[in-house]
């Protein structure tokens, strides 16, 4: 496992508030690139978010391209992954030394139901009880993936699949069914 070199151990804080910048070498991980975040700055981040579990929003800039991102927890390590969004080409970069600020991101992504998912929810009241009792981190995911669908027969299919899983009566997504 490779580690990323950190250049500036001491704590920086960028112009915007609770941002904190550092330097690291970007690394892989199977076929993603990411830093390891200082231990300083992820206490500061952790007391900001007031938690220091499951995945944390997060924003800042990479090279001075702004991002939103999670903060994730892999194998003992948190990690921010960087994307082709952040860093174009980043797979081709590693050992790059890149500048990073991150801070924590109180404000929640909203993402807009789609008509048809709303519609099939509001003629099942079970699965629209279900569906609104789950962790947001589920929601999100079935409505990203019922989002990303094109074409009308797929984006049916999946929506009689997503509330048979809401149900329990079949997979979705990759999950056992509730």
């Amino acid at each position: 496992m490779l580690k990323s070199f950190l250049l500036n151990k001491s704590l920086s804080i960028n112009s915007n508030k609770n941002m904190y910048e550092f330097e690291a070498s970007l690394d892989i991980i199977g076929i993603n690139p990411f830093v390891f975040v200082p231990e300083h700055i992820l206490d500061t981040i952790f007391q900001d978010a007031g938690r220091d579990k499951g995945p944390i929003p997060i924003k800042g800039y990479v090279n001075e391209n702004p991002y939103t991102q999670t903060l994730v927890r892999f194998k003992g390590s948190w990690r921010l992954y960087i994307n082709m969004k952040m860093l174009p080409a980043s797979p081709k970069r590693i050992g790059e030394i890149i500048t990073v600020s991150i801070g924590y991101n109180p404000t929640e992504s909203i993402l807009d139901i789609p008509a048809d998912l709303m519609e099939a929810l509001s003629e099942n009241s079970k699965a629209n009880a279900i569906f609104l009792e789950l962790p947001p981190y589920l929601k999100k995911e079935i409505i990203r993936y019922i989002s990303a669908l094109k074409t009308p027969a797929s984006r049916a299919e999946n929506i009689r699949r997503a509330i048979g899983f809401l149900l329990g009566e079949n997979r979705f997504i990759g999950r056992n069914p509730l």
